[in-house]
């Protein structure tokens, strides 16, 4: 299938010209990806550095972003597993966009301008098609029931209009070790055409996640939300369905240092534009103020 997805190469990539206020709602991975490379500094998945660190907090920051995170141990990211997305952002929208850090609030009514949410590398293991519509709020793995949980999100976002929100789809899997007959099924472990299946499901799934004209965004009127495909750069940008960067260190379903760093050089640009293109939404809902970025604002 054709994948078109948003092009955004036409709106510039230069950074805001003031600081913008951007939470990242993140597991282990994310955290990783966050952090600078060296070992490990930091707590509840908030790292300052680790060896598998991809620095994109310094590259935001050096764009202008000031960053905010929330993950283990927070009331807002108790859990990020696809089906508790909804009921995270129906039922707790305002303390998102008032996080400052885990459960810290800002007290001056400063508000997070970017979220980005994303679910940890197990969410891309799918279990089987299902049925549509889907619930949103099924633990029960099946492509149905994303697109379900991904589709109840828009209704959220189309709420806070001069919010800008990034899906980063989760990490892909290390491709499992499969074993044949009988000696598999006691061991538990899938098959080969099982194994395949899966691969197929997730790449399927961020495919729609993606397609701008066909997919998750093709009937939504607004500007504030894009995907950042992370799972497709991870695996060689479509080489295989499964991650081409594994870690050496910990975890290796977790992408190394080589994997994190291609994947925030590609992010910062991506999200400079995001905004630049959201400044320029032309709806009956948007509410907030023209947002500039340096390049406009240096022309002033």
């Amino acid at each position: 299938m054709d994948i078109r997805e948003l092009d955004l190469t036409a709106y510039s990539a230069a950074k805001p010209a003031s600081p913008v206020d951007l939470l990242f709602i993140h597991d282990s991975a994310g955290g990783e990806l966050m952090a600078n490379p060296g070992r490990t500094i930091g707590e509840s998945d908030i790292l300052r550095s680790h060896p598998n660190g991809g620095g994109l907090r310094t590259l935001l920051s050096q764009n202008n972003y000031v960053t905010h995170e929330a993950a283990k141990g927070s009331k807002i990211a108790a859990g990020t597993n696809v089906c508790q997305w909804n009921r995270r952002f129906r039922d707790q929208m305002k303390r998102i966009l008032a996080t400052r850090h885990q459960d810290k609030l800002f007290s001056d009514g400063t508000r997070n301008r970017v979220v980005m949410f994303q679910s940890a590398s197990s969410a891309s293991w799918i279990e089987e098609e299902g049925t549509g519509p889907g619930n949103p709020d099924s633990w029960k793995k099946t492509v149905a029931n994303y697109k379900a949980a991904y589709t109840a999100l828009l209704n959220h976002f189309l709420k806070e209009p001069d919010t800008l929100f990034v899906a980063l789809t989760a990490p892909p899997l290390v491709r499992p070790d499969s074993t044949k007959g009988i000696i598999g099924r006691i061991l538990g472990k899938p098959d080969q055409a099982s194994i395949e299946e899966v691969g197929k499901r997730i790449r399927s799934f961020n495919n729609w996640l993606k397609h701008f004209y066909s997919g998750w965004l093709s009937n939504y009127p607004l500007m504030n939300v894009v995907v950042f495909d992370y799972y497709d750069i991870l695996t060689g940008d479509g080489v295989s369905n499964w991650l081409r960067y594994p870690s050496t260190i910990g975890r290796r379903d977790h992408p190394s240092a080589e994997g994190n760093a291609l994947a925030a050089q590609r992010f910062v640009p991506f999200l400079n534009r995001a905004m630049n293109r959201m400044a320029e939404q032309k709806s009956p809902f948007f509410t907030g103020r023209p947002y500039l970025s340096a390049d406009k604002a240096a022309a002033r």
